[in-house]
C-alpha cells in the first residue's frame, strides 16, 4: 500500500511540476516576475 501512495505523490508532484513549466512559459507571468525582482533590487 506504501508504495501505491508514494506512486501517487509522486505523479501528483510532477503534475504541479509541468503546471509550473507551462505558466513560468507565459511572457505575461514571466514579465511579472522580472518587474517584480527589479523593483526588489532598484536602489533607494
Amino acid at each position: 500500500m506504501a508504495t501505491a501512495e508514494y506512486a501517487i505523490a509522486t505523479l501528483a508532484a510532477v503534475a504541479f511540476a509541468g503546471l509550473l513549466v507551462v505558466i513560468m512559459r507565459s511572457d505575461e507571468v514571466r514579465g511579472f516576475l522580472l518587474a517584480i525582482v527589479r523593483t526588489a533590487l532598484a536602489l533607494p
